[in-house]
């Protein structure tokens, strides 16, 4: 696989098991007690524009080729379908905290909670998903209390702070300190690929207003059109949240620029199936 990356001090692992190939952070990796990967395009059921770990429903693939990749996604985390509880994601910053009682909920029972784009739990042998294809995946892990979180974060959702949202939830449910959290930015589309709208960057600039801000995540391309950095956004958020920088990793792989590897709305003009995010805490 001939990966295109960006510029990072720590990459992303590519991970083979069997016929999944996965990615995961080594920053998250050190924390023994949790579980976490995103998913790629590779080591699923599906065919044709799915091809072939189409992590989604309601794009037109067939649910046996979904529930054969939800399986095995399963296997690889070492837990069952059972066990996994999926957001509904409508580029909100509502978060809920998810528990045993929740498992399966997106899979193999129907969701009783909607419009939800983050997840959090504290229970062992819980695992969060979110869903993706070019939007940000945002983790976090709670390495004193042990909770984790995990969030989708488009264009709307980092532009309403969505990485701040999930840190004082957390302090509301759990206690957590922002300087005990590990934070990761998970694969989504590079400045380079993402072109938006005046009105989308006139939203950024209105919101990262700190000098040298607006610099650092819009470049004027011309014609009212710019290019957006929704990994530096992100990482600004989440440093302004209280993380700490040297905790706080972000990926070093665009969606767009891979999509041979990794599914991309705009990569693909919408004719795609979705990549997952995935974090728990090991069973006790």
């Amino acid at each position: 696989m001939n990966w295109h990356r960006q510029e990072n001090s720590r990459q992303m692992r590519v991970n083979r098991e069997g016929e999944m190939v996965y990615l995961t952070f080594p920053l998250l990796e050190e924390q023994e007690w949790v579980n976490h990967l995103f998913t790629t395009r590779m080591g699923g059921a599906s065919e044709g524009i799915y091809s072939s770990l189409n992590l989604s429903y309601t794009r037109g693939d067939r649910k046996e080729a979904v529930d054969e990749n939800f399986r095995r996604v399963a296997d690889t985390l070492h837990c069952s379908v059972e066990d996994i509880v999926c957001s509904d994601q409508t580029h909100t910053t509502n978060l809920r905290v998810a528990g045993r009682a929740d498992g399966g909920k997106g899979i193999t029972r129907k969701r009783d909670y909607t419009d939800v784009d983050g997840l959090l739990t504290d229970e062992p042998g819980v695992y969060l998903a979110t869903f993706f294809a070019d939007c940000v995946p945002l983790y976090f892990v709670d390495v004193k209390r042990r909770a984790i979180a995990l969030a989708h974060s488009g264009w709307r959702g980092t532009v309403a702070r969505m990485g701040r949202c999930v840190v004082e939830k957390m302090g509301e449910v759990y206690g957590t300190d922002p300087a005990d959290l590990v934070a990761a930015v998970g694969p989504s589309i590079c400045q380079d690929c993402y072109e938006v709208s005046e009105d989308v960057a006139d939203a950024f600039a209105a919101e990262f207003q700190r000098p040298g801000q607006k610099r650092e995540i819009l470049r004027e391309k011309g014609g009212g059109k710019y290019q957006l950095d929704l990994w530096r956004a992100n990482e600004i958020v989440l440093t302004e949240a209280g993380i700490l920088p040297d905790r706080i990793q972000v990926t070093d792989l665009c969606t767009c620029h891979n999509a041979d590897y990794l599914f991309s709305h705009r990569a693909s003009k919408g004719r795609r199936g979705n990549l997952g995010a995935f974090l728990g805490i090991h069973p006790n």
